[in-house]
């Protein structure tokens, strides 16, 4: 993951560069408030780099459904590559501030947002006077490389709507044992009820940094997750995963670190605990440096996904 929103777009040059010539599969990078994400892909793929792309997750209402398909396959037709273009309804207040006013229901308006960006997706002709979206048109149709929806997944709830729904959960700071008993079960119930022949696959955003005697690892989980440690649903989603979230920021950093939901090792310890997420069923993680940037700068987080994927590809091979 670009673990930080660049002020130009060639600050993310060694990441693409990263991802270009080692085992990584695909760039992701979450909401920007400073560049926009679809722009800085499109000056990658201008630089030469071109290889499959994630957004995790674009906030709903920044955009409309259309905007959304029309940015999402443009940036596949650029790139020339699959894109997995994530979405969520975002926090209460952040919808307060842009709309004026929450959501009625946060489920409702992610399920008429994934569907109606599926089906312009899919050159399907939407006429449809919602509840939250109004839309009536279509993508003029071409043939592009393939674009995943994808859902923002934290709790139960969600993971259901994903199932009926989404190509894709997206879930951010979630344990692989809660994955595993909460997360992945949800999506496969919400899978049948939808009738479709299995679930979406699972993209796992895991926050990571390797343990050196001169860091400090709370300073690094907070300059990562601060944000949404202060926010109601991820505290509510760790309380689920059985994590004693207080309120009080170290305090909650530091259980983080301890239940494995911020991973912060040696080289074998993050192996082990990296492998747990795909014994989970996760289809894709994400590792995210986001805390090492932010403390130690952009220049160490580059060379710390490097190890990491280095260290991942030899137990592989082995």
């Amino acid at each position: 993951m670009l673990p930080f929103v660049p002020k130009r777009p060639e600050q993310a040059l060694p990441f693409a560069g990263l991802v270009n010539w080692s085992s990584a599969a695909r760039l992701w990078q979450g909401q920007g408030l400073l560049t926009e994400g679809h722009h800085i892909y499109s000056y990658l793929a201008g630089a030469g780099f071109r290889f499959p792309v994630g957004f995790g997750v674009s906030l709903m209402p920044f955009r409309h459904p259309y905007d959304a398909a029309v940015q999402a396959r443009s940036l596949a037709l650029t790139t020339g590559q699959p894109v997995t273009a994530g979405f969520g309804a975002g926090a209460l207040q952040l919808q307060r501030a842009i709309m004026g006013q929450e959501y009625r229901s946060q489920l409702g308006a992610c399920r008429e947002y994934l569907t109606a960006v599926r089906q312009l997706l899919d050159g399907e002709v939407v006429d449809r006077s919602g509840e939250f979206f109004d839309i009536h048109g279509q993508l003029d149709p071409f043939p592009s490389p393939r674009v995943e929806v994808g859902l923002g997944v934290l709790r139960k709830a969600a993971a259901g709507l994903a199932g009926e729904v989404a190509d894709v959960a997206i879930t951010w700071l979630t344990p692989a044992h809660y994955i595993e008993e909460t997360i992945a079960p949800a999506m496969a119930e919400g899978a049948r009820r939808a009738q479709r022949g299995t679930a979406p696959r699972i993209a796992a955003i895991v926050p990571v940094a390797l343990a050196q005697g001169d860091r400090d690892p709370v300073a690094i989980a907070l300059a990562s997750n601060k944000a949404h440690l202060s926010l109601p649903h991820y505290q509510s989603m760790l309380r689920g995963a059985g994590l004693d979230i207080t309120g009080e920021l170290a305090s909650d950093a530091n259980e983080l670190i301890k239940r494995q939901g911020f991973l912060y090792g040696d080289p074998d310890e993050l192996a082990e605990w990296l492998t747990a997420y795909e014994q989970a069923g996760v289809d894709e993680v994400v590792l995210n440096v986001t805390g090492v940037s932010a403390v130690h700068g952009p220049q160490v987080a580059v060379r710390e996904l490097a190890a990491i994927l280095k260290l991942l590809g030899k137990r592989d091979a082995s």
